[in-house]
């Protein structure tokens, strides 16, 4: 009698074990199926939409902003191996004790330089305190041809002095028509000719090719300070050092308010 009952109040008890588990397991199940159903009306909604939309341009944002930072540091340092003004090798056009240069790295050969060119003589002509200087940064593609005006412009200045560089500059970007084979080459000696040169020193000074190394090194100075295109320019403070790269052929425009944000910069 008592072993019957203390087995049925065993088998009573595992029920009861049995019973509350199921029960806790289904509690569990639909705990779990609420979380599901909450998520996925959650990641179905508009709320989550906007919020992954608004994490993902955060993201792109700070990205973008790394880069710029990133691109405006190597500027800055490309910039600051800009060389000096350097009256033994640079033609000064302009006052030559100017507060501030235009450092023009360029080429005849080039189609906006010579839309620019005509810019930047009436930048300097508006703005007493700027002076401008012409470097050469000859194209491969445009070559022979840019590379030997580039050298037959350093002759004349050789011979003629600076008005001389700057008249057969203006001249060759005046008749160029541009894109590599604009002004032939069998030209520039009677173009020096032309503008009073002597033609038996300027054709020896081409046939030495006396200015090829300059030309040369003005390009490969361009590369290091930042210049990847024509025309790549500089306006600098000469007192200071300091310069703002500007890319491109510029509209006047741009170049004033460059100029004055620099000085206001130096107030």
């Amino acid at each position: 009698m008592k072993k019957s009952l203390i087995h049925l109040m065993l088998g009573s008890l595992m029920v009861l074990l049995i019973s509350g588990q199921a029960r806790a397991q289904a509690a569990d199940a639909d705990i779990e199926k609420l979380i599901d159903q909450k998520l996925e009306q959650y990641f179905n909604s508009e709320a989550f939409d906007k919020r992954v939309e608004t994490s993902i341009i955060r993201f792109i944002e700070k990205q973008n902003q790394a880069r710029a930072e990133q691109a405006r540091q190597q500027r800055e340092a490309q910039v600051a191996n800009l060389p000096p003004v350097d009256p033994e090798s640079d033609y000064v056009r302009g006052a030559t004790d100017a507060t501030f240069t235009l450092v023009e790295y360029s080429d005849y050969e080039c189609p906006y330089c010579k839309r620019f060119h005509e810019t930047a003589k009436t930048f300097v002509e508006n703005n007493p305190d700027v002076n401008w200087i012409y470097r050469h940064f000859p194209l491969n593609f445009h070559n022979p041809g840019a590379q030997k005006q580039a050298e037959a412009a350093e002759c004349a200045g050789s011979l003629g002095g600076s008005e001389a560089f700057w008249r057969y500059s203006d001249l060759i970007f005046e008749r160029t028509r541009s894109n590599g084979k604009g002004f032939p080459i069998a030209n520039l000696g009677p173009l020096a000719e032309e503008i009073g040169l002597n033609r038996v020193a300027f054709d020896s000074c081409m046939k030495e090719e006396r200015f090829r190394d300059k030309v040369l090194a003005q390009t490969e100075d361009g590369k290091v300070s930042g210049v990847t295109g024509t025309p790549g320019n500089f306006l600098l403070h000469n007192a200071s050092g300091e310069a703002v790269a500007i890319s491109g052929a510029q509209p006047l425009a741009n170049l004033e308010r460059i100029l004055q944000q620099m000085k206001d910069a130096l107030k």
